[in-house]
């Protein structure tokens, strides 16, 4: 139990980092759906839909592979993070030269065939972010393997502090400056521009930039040189994962680049604003997987050779699965409140936007399966059998575009965040049913499910049946907790027992 306790460490600090992190971010939801029109917000939505896309693309699935090849090559650490940042440095290179140089007609696709100057800056600043942030991968996937989750932390806190910091500035002090006629304001109103959306990517590219700049202790210890024999076959593992993750961003993304192309007018831009600013509400949950990610994908190649890995690996998904249901209903029972961070700058605004209220706890149950995905991704990734990775989520995008493009022109976000359902669902049953052919775990199928099952019945009951009553709906949470808790008191008494 104390591998359990080490893992929970970890994680905790990963999570809390992340979570502390994006709550400071979330506090700038109420202020981007209060100083930007629906239309406005579907911009912001747009343009980092397309950055995840993008960003997979230029790591070119070298974290996953550095991890893998730590486990596989442990005399010859340095030259497998010399291979991995090099690799990513090639193509980053690549991607800054190609945007600039077609930077405008990039820019026109993106505006629906009209070109726009401000379109034009927000190419170029996403490419410089990009860039930033995928040159700081292997660098922050170093800190991870070497167990360094506070310095970890403490880099990601900076990128968003800084993130949001710049963000009060521009929207919220500046304007307030202007207004009072401060010292200095004549000057400012000559290049500020009001309600500009283009100040939250500045300052994005401000934040990634720093954090790059305070990775350089660990950039220091490279050397560019290529081990070719084995970059290639760095290369030859890493290519399945990153065409799976391109996939994967296309299950998580592409709802959000198609909306404004399926639906009429400016109905596809207020519409994805909608959709961007309801899926905040689900970030907690979003949180909880991110941190789990970090700190279970190091763990488990780390432990991979232990005898008792796979018992392990099944008993982290169990509490894994617990901890994801209880926060999804935990979300869902207090949306009453949540949605005052969503409120809008109007009564019309605020209706807009609260109108997308009903997806929020499918978007959570999304996540509690991407989770889980993530999770069973484990086998592939052990038995160096990646190419599987590459037909799960295949098979997720394929139903993710199809059932979009279908079904966006007639019910809008509400048929992505169900094609989204239906996507994580088929990867999860797929990925399982061919991890228990090639790399067998004992996973708590009946069980898992058992909570999952009762946590959507639980979200259901608080939900449509009580019609989102606060009361109601955190007794029945309470009662879920409790049940749970007398459930798994033996198991739980064991781990904080000292071995």
């Amino acid at each position: 139990m104390s591998v359990l306790r080490n893992f929970a460490g970890q994680t905790a600090i990963y999570g809390l980092s992340t979570i502390v992190a994006r709550l400071i971010n979330f506090v700038l939801t109420p202020l981007f759906v209060d100083r930007f029109s629906p239309a406005v917000y579907g911009i912001f939505n747009n343009m980092y839909s397309w950055a995840a896309m993008l960003s997979a693309v230029l790591a070119f699935g070298m974290e996953t592979t550095y991890f893998r090849y730590l486990q596989k090559h442990e005399g010859n650490r340095a030259q497998v993070y010399n291979n991995s940042f090099v690799i990513i440095l090639f193509t980053s290179a690549v991607f800054i030269i190609t945007v600039h140089l077609f930077s405008g007609g990039i820019a026109t696709w993106l505006n629906n065939g009209y070109y726009d100057a401000d379109y034009n800056r927000y190419v170029r600043y996403f490419a410089w972010i990009l860039v930033a942030d995928a040159l700081a991968v292997i660098p922050f996937a170093r800190l991870r393997a070497e167990g360094r989750p506070v310095r970890f932390a403490l880099l990601k806190l900076v990128n968003i502090l800084t993130f949001v910091g710049l963000n009060l500035l521009f929207i919220v002090a500046i304007p307030w400056l202007l207004e009072q006629g401060a010292v200095g304001s004549a000057g400012i109103a000559t290049w500020y521009r009001e309600g500009w959306v283009g100040y939250v990517f500045l300052s994005n590219l401000a934040a990634s930039g720093l954090t790059l700049l305070l990775l350089l202790p660990e950039i220091a210890k490279l050397k560019l040189r290529l081990d070719r024999k084995l970059a290639k076959d760095m290369i030859t593992y890493s290519f399945p994962v990153l065409v799976a993750n391109i996939s994967f961003i296309i299950n998580e993304h592409v709802d959000k680049i198609l909306i404004p192309k399926l639906l009429p007018g400016g109905v596809g831009a207020r519409d994805l604003g909608i959709y961007g600013a309801v899926s905040k509400i689900a970030v907690f949950l979003s949180i909880g997987v991110q941190a789990f990610r970090l700190g279970a994908e190091p763990f488990f190649f780390s432990y991979a050779k232990n005898e008792n890995a796979r018992t392990i690996y099944a008993l982290i998904m169990d509490y894994f699965v617990i901890a994801m249901v209880l926060v999804m209903v935990g979300i869902t029972v207090n949306i009453e409140w949540l949605k005052y961070f969503i409120e809008g700058g109007s009564p019309a605004e605020q209706a807009a936007y609260w109108s997308g209220l009903p997806i929020v706890p499918v978007l959570l149950l999304n996540y509690v399966l991407l989770g889980i995905y993530m999770n069973l991704s484990i086998w592939y990734k052990l038995s160096d059998q990646t190419r599987f990775a590459l037909y799960i989520s295949g098979i997720g995008a394929v139903i993710t575009l199809v059932l979009n493009v279908v079904f966006i022109p007639q019910y809008s976000y509400v048929a992505s965040a169900w094609a989204t359902l239906l996507a994580y669902g088929s990867m999860v049953l797929i990925s399982y049913l061919w991890g228990q052919r090639h790399y067998p775990i004992p996973y708590r199928v009946g069980k898992n499910g058992g909570y999952i099952l009762a946590g959507i019945v639980v979200c259901w009951l608080a939900f449509d049946v009580f019609d989102r009553h606060l009361i109601i709906g955190n007794l029945l949470f309470v009662v879920f907790a409790g049940a749970t808790l007398l459930i798994e008191r033996k198991t739980l008494l064991a781990l904080l027992r000292k071995d």
